[in-house]
Parts: C-alpha cells; structure tokens; sequence
C-alpha cells in the first residue's frame, strides 16, 4: 500500500507505537514528553487566538522584532512611554554624539533577547517543560526591568538620591522629611522598576488582557516582578519568599537579571546597543552564545542553572572585557563624569522648588518626572514670588546648567589609580587632597576643584569572573562544570577590580592649574596621604596583624599587655610613638599563640580579638595622622 492510500488514523497508531517503543529509554521519554508539551502549548487556545495581532518592528541592533500582543498593549502605556526621555548613557551624550538612543527601544531588545534565549531552550531542551507563560513572563520582565529608571539614568539612582538622604541625615529634618529620607535609602532603580510595574498593570487595566493572553495573573505578577529586581538563586536553600515559580525552574531567573554571574541578556542588549551608538568596536558575540546556552543541573544540587558551551570561554571573556572597556571609554569617561557631576549639582540646587525627591513617593508625579527635568529648569520663571532661598537655589541651577550648554566645564587636571586597599572612600581623598593643596599654595581654595573618584570592574562587583560560571561540553551537554581561571584564558588579569582618582579645577587661572598640575604629581608620589601598601598586611586598610611566636598560658581569651610602635621611617626608624593598652588573646586552635588586628576609624584606634576586625574589645583615643608614620608594629610586652 502507497503512502498516499493509508488512512490518517493508521499512520496516527503507527507513530504513537514507534513513540512507545522509544520511551522505553528514560532521557528520550523526558524529551518526548516535553516535545508533546511544547505541541499541546503551540497550538493552546490563547496562542493562536492572536496569532495574527504580531506587531513586527525594525530595531537598528536586532533587526525586525516580532512582538508578541501583551507587550505591544503595555509600550502603549504612559509608565513605558516615559522610557523615550531618559538618556540610556546619562551624559554620555554630552561626549559622543551618537549616544542619543533611551531606554525605551534598549527595553525592547531586552524583551526580543529574553524571547530568543527562552525558544533556543524550549526547542532544544522540551524536558524542561517550559510554558507560554513561562515565556510570556520572561518578556514583559525584559521588558519592564528599567521603568524605574529616573532622569540620566544611573545619575538619578547612583549619584542624586543618596545625596539628597545623606544631606537629610545631616540636616536632622523633620519627622516628615526623615521619612522622605528613609524612603531615599531604599530606593534603587530595580525596586522602582518593580512598583511602576505594578502601578502601570492597575493604572491602565492591564489585569483582565493578561488573563486574556493565558496569564494567571496573580502568580504570573509576582514571578514578573521576582525576574525584574534580580534573585540570587545561587544559595544552598530555595528562598521561600520567591513564590512565582517553583525550584524546577529555577533558571528562568537568571535570563533578565543574573545574579549569580552577571551574564544575562540586560547586559547582552546594552553591549550590542552602546557599541553602536558610541562606536566603539567589540569582539563579544552574544548571538554566537545564546545559540550555545543550555540548563544543566548544577553540581553536587538539583537545581538548574543556566550554563554556556565550553569553547565559548574566550567569547565570555570578551563579553567581560567589553564591559570594562566601555566603562574605561565611555560610561566612565573624564568629561563624561564631570557633566553627570554638574547636571547631579544642579538637581540638588533645583530640588527645593521642584520636589524632585518626592517624586520617588508617588508613581504617578514620577511618570513625568524625566531627562526634560533640566529645560523646566531653564524654563522656569524667576520673577514670580519665591521664597529668597529657593530663588537663589534655582538661579545657581540655571547657572550650572547653562555652563554645560556653553561648555565651561571644570578644567580636567589628572587622574591616577589608587593603592587596592579598602577603607579609602571619596570623603578621605577630598580631605587629602585639600591638605596636600594647602601644603603646596595655601591661597588654593579646596571649593575651586572637583575630587571624584571613578570605580571599574569586569562584572560582579571585582570578583574573579570564572568563580559562578558554568560550562558543559558535547559529550556530557547536561553535566554542568567550572572552568579554572587558568583555562580560560593566559591573560585572564590578577585582579577585576580598579579605583580612579580625578581631580578638576573650576576656576580659569591657568597659574592655578599648573600648580594644581604640581600638587596633584606631588599627591601622587606621597600615595594619596594614606600608608604605603607595604606598610598594611595584606593590603587591607590601616590595619595590623602581628603574630607572636610564644605560647600564652592561661585560659581562652586572657589578657597580656601589649604596645603598638608607630615610626615615622620606614624599617622602624625615625621617632617612635608607642600606645600601650590591654588586649585579648586567642586559643592555640587557630594555629598561632596570638592575634592582633587594629584600624583607625575617625582618628580613633579600635582593636579587636579576632584576625579580621570581629570581637571589638576597645578602643584607643585620638591619635595623630597615621601619614605621618612609615611603619608600625606591635610588641607583646
């Protein structure tokens, strides 16, 4: 009999039998399953009823996008709207030109590359069982995961925020400014990304269109909002509070915003994206890598993690060193961080007429509240009735303001990297630096110059980039491993983490800026004013360790006298300055008859039983500035 005279129902029999035979193999039922899975949600009810309502836009990066209903209903919204006024690089624009793109069609990419890397796993792997829902989700958290972006960006979030509660805090306002202050401390942009999303689904009665669309609303919001703020599912216990998916898909949390590694694909879109605008090549190919992503177990655990092919090291690098590099040239560039300084100075000036602050405490003043925030500056009357101060505020805003539009920007004078020792924050270089000027010419007013100090890393905060990436190989594509920092690559670097101080001169006398010019050489050569790294064990900040050969008798934690020797040369020599007070020492377990560790906060010694700053036990009164001195040591008496 010819194929064409069987009868569908025959061939049907004939297929589900030869699927029988093939589940007798457990991994190809899993995969089976799924397929089937996968077949049932293809042709669900709610897929096809608005098969034909695709949107299809032309993105400069991806091409066309085919956008699914749902996400076209919420870009139509004012909540998603707002994204076309806010600047993806801040001030960025102020340099390069062509970085005039927002956050509005970098949203969008999010959602396309969320799409994609979610039906490259659903196609290749159907045993993951993976639902429309599941992906519709991922989507609308790529696609909302910046709609609590403020003005500039990262400026609002990183720079005006903290300020406005850390000038609160000083100030000791009143209970009803402290609670504004209190609302600033826990504002990110992820947590206001999280409630504009949930006020835009109330707002424009999104709830009964998700449901529509085959979402179970409550559940699917509360999983949409987990994906948007970021999770770190890397913890040994599954964290009870994540309730919109259960542990088996645990993956999905890491397509928008990994926490475990950082590589998610916010970061693969915005590479793509910024590399473009700003013209800077880059080797990182991230759709190369999203073809090559699958989910395995994770060692030693159940759970499933995302993992990439293991010749794609060297692309996972590149994808690390592109971020440093568009920091070191763009995100982080001189006359770029000078600009976000003043546009920072100007909303601050401005934020006792326009309540820019408040803005954050109520969504609906915050969904106007955008980069247009500096032309209502400049646009504001200032002869009607204001109140002395706040007229004097707002006309030193314009000012600033319009010194960015006619460039007169603080003269760049330098920058050098600082010594990799913690402890040493902006407020301690400023001072340094006003000292050293004072030293130098005390006509040099420390209000003339700009001290910033600038901090760059490959991803994840400084830490070693192949610590919580996980690879597998063709062999074994479900057994998940690391790769070692050596087998990465030859010229993986030491150390992923760098701080840069820069100092900028306000005034036009250029006798001034040669001197400063001087100053900041001489600054420089003295190490900032803080100890040498030779003089700190281990690198940390202000710090002693100091081991001592001979037992202690007595019981755990008895008391011995000891001193501490500070010198004003190196090699101990020089004048001596000794304190003298009691300290604790530790049990012989821990391998040494005894600890000491100190650090001077504010001018005072603290000292601690413990190696590493634990068990305070007292503290030392004031004491001069360790700058003074070029070694130090302690002596058990």
């Amino acid at each position: 009999m010819s194929t064409e005279e069987r009868s569908p129902d025959k061939s049907f029999k004939e297929t589900v039998e030869k699927l029988r035979k093939l589940c007798e193999d457990k991994e190809i039922k899993e995969k089976i399953i799924g397929e089937l899975w996968n077949t049932e949600e293809k042709y669900s009810l709610q897929e096809n009823k608005h098969s034909e309502e695709r949107t299809i836009i032309n993105d400069s990066i991806h091409g066309h996008i085919e956008l699914h209903p749902l996400l076209v209903k919420i870009i139509d919204t004012p909540q998603f709207q707002r994204l076309r006024n806010i600047k993806q690089l801040g001030a960025g624009y102020w340099v390069y030109p062509g970085a005039s793109h927002n956050r509005f069609e970098h949203s969008i990419g999010v959602a396309y590359l969320a799409g994609c890397l979610v039906n490259n796993l659903q196609e290749k792997q159907p045993e993951l069982k993976i639902t429309n829902r599941d992906k519709l989700c991922v989507q609308i958290a790529g696609l909302c995961h910046d709609l609590g972006h403020g003005p500039f960006s990262h400026l609002f979030d990183n720079m005006f925020i903290p300020e406005v509660r850390r000038r609160a805090e000083e100030k000791k306002r009143e209970a009803e400014e402290e609670k504004q202050s209190q609302e600033c401390s826990k504002w990110t942009h992820e947590k206001g990304s999280v409630n504009m999303f949930q006020y835009m689904v109330d707002e424009n009665t999104l709830k009964p269109i998700m449901e529509e669309h085959g979402l179970i609303v409550e559940e699917d919001i509360k999983f949409i909002k987990e994906l948007i703020e970021g999770v770190d599912i890397s913890k040994e216990k599954w964290p009870e509070e994540l309730t919109g998916r259960t542990e088996d898909k645990s993956f999905l949390y890491e397509i928008v915003s990994n926490k475990r590694n950082g590589i998610d694909v916010d970061k693969w879109d915005y590479f793509a994206r910024d590399c473009h605008h700003l013209g800077i090549s880059k080797s990182f190919d991230h759709k190369r890598l999203l073809k090559l992503t699958r989910v395995c177990d994770k060692p030693g655990g159940k759970r499933k993690i995302i993992c990439f092919r293991d010749k794609e090291r060297d692309n996972i690098y590149d994808m690390f060193c592109t971020r440093y590099n568009l920091h070191r040239q763009a995100y982080q560039h001189k006359t770029v961080n000078i600009i976000e300084i003043m546009i920072n100075d100007a909303l601050l000036e401005a934020d006792a007429y326009f309540k820019i602050s408040n803005a954050i405490e109520s969504l609906d003043k915050y969904t106007g509240l955008t980069d247009h925030i500096l032309e209502k500056i400049l646009d504001t009357d200032l002869d009607q009735t204001l109140p002395e101060d706040t007229k004097k505020k707002l006309e030193e805003a314009r000012k600033i303001l319009e010194n960015i539009a006619k460039r007169r920007l603080p003269k760049f004078i330098k920058e050098a990297t600082l010594p990799d020792s913690k402890g040493i924050t902006l407020e301690v270089l400023q001072n340094g630096w006003s000292k050293a000027a004072k030293e130098l010419n005390p006509n040099m007013k420390p209000e003339d110059f700009v001290v910033d100090m600038v901090k760059m890393d490959h991803g994840m905060k400084g830490k070693d980039l192949t610590e919580n990436v996980y690879f597998y190989n063709k062999r074994e594509p479900t057994k998940a491993f690391k790769i070692t920092k050596h087998e990465m690559t030859s010229i993986l670097p030491e150390r992923f983490y760098e701080r840069l101080v820069r100092v900028y001169y306000r005034g036009s006398d250029e006798n001034v800026r040669k001197k400063a010019l001087e100053c900041f050489n001489r600054w420089f050569d003295n190490n900032f004013g803080l100890p040498e790294e030779s003089e700190v064990h281990e690198r940390e900040p202000l710090c002693l360790v100091h081991l001592q050969e001979t037992k202690v008798p007595g019981p755990p934690h008895s008391f011995c006298q000891f001193e501490i020797h500070l010198y004003t040369e190196k090699n101990f020599g020089g004048e001596e300055i000794v304190i003298t007070e009691d300290c604790p020492s530790l049990e012989d377990e821990f391998g040494i008859s005894e600890v000491h560790s100190c650090k001077v906060i504010a001018g005072t010694w603290h000292l601690y039983v413990g190696p590493n700053y634990t068990e305070p036990h007292f503290q030392v009164g004031e004491h001069p500035n360790l700058a003074a001195f070029k070694s130090i040591k302690c002596v058990s008496e």
